[in-house]
């Protein structure tokens, strides 16, 4: 059967002989029951015996030989919030139906606890929704690791209120005012006097940090802010809140009940996103340690950068990055 397989998070198997017994078996630590063999040698039958040696031989390296390959199949990836709701699973699920019998651990606690994973060994592959911060460069130094990053596409912030909310456009500098809590009450945007409530991803998540430099300055967000780890639990509030503003990925934005608001003019979509004229959209990465990039870990983030990738991406929407665009300069033949 074609499917992702859930393992114990970060498992190693210890492959090798000790006591007389093999290890391993592709599971965990666990050992298989004794493996014994007696074998009388007469002389009329050391030839027969050889024979039964040098197959036996084979047979026990194969075993241990499969067990590497099964461990090596599992591939633990840790991070952002952003990948692991809905998106990493599509994309695990594609992957499978082409590599079939391929083991995933996928864990999704914001972008912050897949670099610690990643700078603690205990995680193939970290999602991020931001960059590596200075403090996670510097504590990579210190260890000696070497970061590879491997872009996975664009994801838009889109900026949600109540779908009877007459609300259609804010300015950048009237989001940052609301979000900053300079701007508390819907009748400075010409709306009813109620104080307006304010609901945002929670500090480990890296749509948390991102938003407040793509739309705050870095600044603080309101004291009065409510605090969520899931886009989808941001938007259930603001379905039931006729006075709630917040933001959410563009898969979550279509729901029924919010509309998102445009941003100076400028609604989010693909291709404003693409375009580069929507203000709230960054990159979404892949990082890895680059002196331990497993076979399977690799063959997967080639996956997803491929058309059938791409595919799932634009599926689930967001934006492949244009290579052509961005990853290399402009070439104008003139002549």
């Amino acid at each position: 059967m074609k499917r992702a397989k859930i393992v114990a998070y970060g498992a190693q198997a210890e492959v090798g002989i000790q006591g007389g017994r093999p290890r391993g078996f592709g599971r965990p630590n666990i050992d298989p029951p004794p493996l014994f063999m007696v074998i009388s040698l007469r002389k009329d039958r050391v030839p027969a015996m050889k024979h039964i040696c040098a197959s036996f031989l084979f047979f026990l390296a194969s075993i241990l030989v499969g067990g590497q390959d099964a461990v090596a199949q599992i591939t633990v990836i840790k991070g952002s919030n952003t990948f692991g709701e809905e998106l990493g699973p599509r994309l695990l699920q594609a992957y499978t139906q082409t590599y079939p019998g391929s083991e995933f651990t996928l864990e999704s606690k914001g972008s912050a606890t897949g670099f610690a994973a990643l700078l603690a060994g205990e995680c193939d592959i970290a999602a991020a929704s931001r960059s590596a911060s200075e403090d996670e460069l510097r504590l990579a130094r210190s260890r000696g690791i070497t970061m590879n990053h491997y872009t996975v596409g664009y994801y838009g912030v889109g900026v949600i209120v109540h779908g009877e909310n007459p609300l259609r456009d804010l300015s950048d500098t009237q989001v940052q005012a609301i979000f900053t809590g300079s701007l508390t009450s819907w009748k400075e945007l010409g709306g009813e006097d109620h104080p307006i409530h304010l609901y945002i991803r929670d500090p480990a998540s890296g749509t948390h940090v991102g938003f407040q430099e793509l739309a705050m300055e870095r600044e603080p967000y309101a004291e009065a802010a409510k605090q969520f780890v899931r886009y989808r639990e941001i938007a259930e509030r603001i379905k039931q809140d006729p006075y709630g503003i917040g933001y959410v990925d563009m898969h979550v934005l279509k729901e029924e009940g919010l509309h998102a608001v445009s941003i100076n003019g400028v609604p989010v979509s693909d291709i404003a996103i693409n375009e580069g004229l929507y203000p709230y959209a960054r990159l979404l990465r892949f990082y890895t340690n680059a002196d331990h990039e497993p076979k399977d870990a690799k063959r997967f983030i080639r996956f997803v950068q491929s058309r059938d990738g791409r595919a799932v991406l634009q599926d689930m929407g967001y934006m492949p990055r244009l290579r052509h665009i961005f990853e290399r300069p402009l070439e104008i033949d003139l002549w």
